[in-house]
């Protein structure tokens, strides 16, 4: 035997049974990897730039198995490759490592073949970058009605399904269609056993696959399927007495039209406190008073005590000269603003989104310029209300989708327009896409952090612009899936984002884009039927009509322990509320410290995937709460504070 088969044959015997070969999971971009060693193990992870990783921050999350965080790695924009180790104990419980999506980075995960790994991808977005010939598997139990479905975003073209205990195959071709959110289906035999299935990716690229009516899991090797093992979660809060600013106002993007009256009462639960606006400037130097109904509608109609608009051109034309339209239209915007009588302060933004539709900074900085000089020249419109916010960036902290992103940060644009031109501007404003997984919405929390300290802090703490984050939607333009914007998942992330987005009492806004689907963004908080006339209220609008109803104006400090679920404390005069969300499947037992006597006579309510609020019990000791919290659902604990 050769010196090299001699050192081969001496490590295989060192590295034990299951140890000699590692496994590897190559290119993820946005999905779950369940881990469960049976012996001690070593996550390795590392990554390499997909598409504009200089323009974009990234987190990775390690969860052990009763959902606490094990591990964080922040991925600044300048490290667009690197790597990240994470030991791994022996668990009863699967750890859970989130790549959350959208990713910019291709991340390649390796650990020892031992350890149990099952992958939950995403539903209609892409969630690897699959080599050919690439091999998994996955297991329907006895009697369910599943299926597999699949996308094609341009690289694996095919999914064949085998079955392991008769080798019966079928093939699902992945047609190209227009609308982001279709795709194709493969209706799965109900059978009396469980069924182990071979999946093969034909093709290679960018892959989305997923079950439904079954376990969405797919592994390397059949023996690692089988149901997670995951435990209960503990989770402690401790709720303070210090205010910590005002809460968000909570609203919506609203159509450029009047409602029609059969869309009042799908509106009515919705009940914004806050809308946005695009004002088409062609259209008011054609007809200055087009707006007056629609505004006044919402202002007399709803408890809005700040709305913002948008400049645009018709059709969302984003770019906007300082000619005949844009100043005769603004002037129009202007004088229906002074007319509402300052009912509510009224922010205008020039342009929509300048960092990716302007072809500079330096453009966009000459029309800001000119236009802000109009507004603070007409009589009155400071005493109406009127105020300037800039610049309505796409994305903040990372860049918007564009082939020159890391020269359009919005931080950054934001930041040049403050030093030229500070005096002019009321107000800060973004938008946020693309944080498309749960437990990555504590990002937002971290953006406002950074928005407040760019614009600074007065003496009382609050920050010296207006912060409006006044669009925000779990995706951007038209790449949606049913499965986040028609379901539950849309009133967890809705509710997650505002909580993180309130909690240090920064934000003065928050808006969902938009009010009601349209044809080519059904992403509203009501569907349309407009050749029926029908308008409905859709799960994200009852979750919302839920938070609204435990939104206090004040946020209080706050002390939680958990990863995997949110709260906020609220209060108004004497009245208090904790508003929280469990935004995993596993049920969280919590621990609410800080109500003292009040304990006794707080009420509790639950949200759930039925989309119907509940009472539920709790229990009190010596003034602490402790409460049963099942998977994906809101809760909010109300009390009168005793003094």
């Amino acid at each position: 035997m050769s010196p090299r088969a001699l050192l081969a044959l001496a490590v295989l015997i060192l590295a034990g049974p299951g140890q000699a070969e590692p496994l590897t999971w190559s290119d993820l971009r946005d999905g779950s990897l369940y881990l469960q060693p049976s012996g001690n193990d070593t996550l390795d992870i590392d990554w390499r730039p997909a598409w504009q990783a200089d323009a974009a921050e990234e987190y990775l999350y390690l969860l052990d198995g009763h959902g606490h965080l094990q591990g964080e790695r922040h991925i600044e924009r300048t490290q667009t490759s690197g790597e990240q180790r994470w030991p791994l104990a022996a668990s009863e419980h699967a750890y859970q490592l989130e790549v959350p999506g959208y990713s910019f980075r291709r991340y390649r995960v390796t650990l020892n073949a031992s350890t149990r790994a099952q992958f939950a991808p995403a539903k209609v977005h892409f969630s690897v970058q699959a080599p050919a010939n690439t091999v998994l598997y996955f297991r329907v139990e006895a009697g369910e009605h599943a299926s597999l479905a699949g996308k094609f975003h341009g690289g694996v073209r095919a999914l064949r399904v085998e079955r392991l205990d008769d080798g019966q195959g079928q093939e699902l071709p992945l047609k190209p269609y227009r609308a982001y959110w279709q795709f194709d289906r493969l209706a799965l035999p109900v059978a009396k056993q469980a069924r182990t299935y071979r999946l093969r990716l034909i093709g290679r690229g960018k892959a989305a696959f997923w079950l439904d009516g079954s376990a969405n899991l797919f592994a390397q090797r059949a023996d690692h399927l089988g149901p997670l093992a995951l435990a209960d979660g503990q989770v402690a809060l401790r709720v303070g007495r210090k205010v910590l600013g005002r809460s968000a106002s909570l609203g919506v993007n609203v159509p450029y039209q009047l409602p029609p009256e059969a869309s009042y009462p799908a509106i009515d639960v919705v009940q914004p406190q806050a809308t946005g606006w695009y004002s088409f400037v062609d259209v008011l130097r054609r007809q200055p008073g087009y707006e007056r109904p629609m505004r006044r509608f919402y202002l007399d109609r709803y408890p809005i005590a700040q709305d913002i608009t948008l400049l645009a051109g018709s059709g969302r034309r984003a770019v906007l000269d300082p000619d005949r339209d844009t100043r005769e239209g603004l002037d129009a915007w202007l004088a229906t603003s002074v007319e509402l009588g300052g009912k509510a302060l009224h922010y205008v933004a020039f342009a929509d989104e300048p960092n990716l539709n302007y072809p500079d900074y330096a453009r966009y900085a000459r029309d800001f310029e000119t236009l802000a000089a109009q507004v603070r020249r007409y009589p009155g419109a400071r005493e109406a209300g009127v105020r300037i916010a800039m610049p309505a960036s796409s994305n903040l902290v990372n860049g918007p989708l564009h082939d020159d992103s890391a020269a359009r940060i919005g931080l950054d644009w934001a930041r040049r327009l403050l030093a030229s031109h500070g005096e002019q501007i009321d107000a800060l404003a973004w938008h946020q896409w693309m944080v498309r997984d749960l437990l990555a919405t504590r990002i937002y929390r971290t953006h406002v952090r950074q928005a407040a300290e760019l614009v600074g802090l007065d003496a009382q703490g609050r920050p010296r612009k207006a912060l409006l984050l006044d669009q925000t939607n779990i995706s951007s333009g038209s790449n949606l899936s049913p499965y986040e914007q028609n379901t539950d998942f849309a009133g967890l992330w809705w509710a997650s984002v505002a909580i993180n987005a309130s909690a240090d009492g920064l934000l003065d806004m928050l808006n969902w884009f938009h009010l009601g689907d349209e044809a080519a963004w059904p992403k509203g908080m009501v569907a349309v039927d407009e050749g029926r006339g029908r308008f409905t209220a859709k799960p994200v609008a009852l979750a919302h009509q839920f938070m609204q109803r435990h939104w206090l104006p004040h946020v209080l400090a706050l002390d939680n322990d958990g990863f995997e679920v949110d709260a906020l404390a609220m209060a108004d005069g004497d009245r208090r509320s904790l508003f929280g969300v469990n935004k995993a499947g596993r049920t969280q037992h919590l621990r609410v410290d800080g109500l003292g006597k009040a304990c006794h006579g707080a009420t509790l309510q639950l949200f759930g995937p039925n989309q119907q609020p509940r009472d539920a019990p709790f229990i009190c000791t010596d003034g602490q709460a402790r409460l049963a919290l099942a998977g994906r659902t809101l809760f909010a604990l109300t009390w009168i504070n005793r003094r």
